[in-house]
């Protein structure tokens, strides 16, 4: 077992973690329990009804967030020609071609998210290997691979989340910072949860939202009920 810090045991003892609440309720101790001196992230973990073992029950997709993540990302995008213009125009980072490979494989990462039209992906794949492993590799699942990049990167400077669930069948994702507050949050979090059930797989049997908790960076996670987010759905 880790050994905790100080300012995290006095956080966790100022509120009361073990019962599940409501959405609101949760974010407010989120919130009351955060110590460190920056603005903390805040985060989900969403425990689904799924066998990611199987692949049609592999649940991975992405997501603008109405209030963003409070992180602008850098956009790099390989196109040519007009896309290459457009894709800047609409607010990427880096746009090109070659260079851009030659650059990559030298060893240059200065950008956070890709994307790359359908006809430069033969080039981009000679950089898989250094590109994959940190999940910077444009992908069609993902709409990523496109030819309507202006779009695309629109909504990645929004703040659109890129998700997928994990062997344990937990799916991750940055819902904000705390300086958001409460509103932000959680209109942020139902759109995501929302997502997650558009998602849902046929062959997944049984409950499907099985958990939800929220934390900031540093802080404890708290319980959320999952009919209560379903509730917020609905009525939305």
């Amino acid at each position: 077992m880790p050994t905790r810090g100080k300012k995290y045991k006095n956080a966790v003892a100022a509120v009361e973690r073990q019962q599940m609440t409501d959405l609101n309720e949760a974010l407010e101790k989120v919130l009351k329990a955060k110590y460190a001196q920056f603005d903390e992230s805040v985060d989900i973990a969403v425990r689904l009804g799924v066998d990611p073992r199987h692949a049609d029950q592999m649940v991975r997709s992405s997501v603008v967030l109405p209030n963003g993540t409070g992180k602008t990302a850098r956009v790099l995008v390989f196109a040519k020609g007009e896309k290459e213009k457009e894709a800047l125009n609409a607010g990427a980072d880096y746009a090109g071609s070659e260079e851009l490979i030659e650059k990559i494989k030298g060893g240059w990462l200065e950008f956070d998210k890709t994307i790359a039209t359908p006809d430069m992906m033969g080039e981009v794949g000679k950089i898989g290997r250094i590109l994959g492993p940190r999940n910077l590799m444009p992908n069609a699942k993902l709409g990523t691979v496109t030819f309507d990049v202006g779009r695309v990167v629109d909504e990645i400077k929004k703040g659109k989340v890129d998700f997928r669930v994990d062997k344990a069948g937990v799916v991750h994702a940055v819902m904000g910072r705390c300086s958001f507050g409460i509103e932000k949050l959680a209109e942020n979090i139902v759109a995501f949860v929302d997502k997650l059930i558009q998602l849902k797989p046929s062959t997944s049997k049984g409950v499907y939202l099985r958990a939800i908790s929220v934390s900031s960076t540093m802080g404890p996670g708290f319980k959320i009920d999952p009919l209560q987010v379903r509730s917020l759905i609905k009525s939305a």
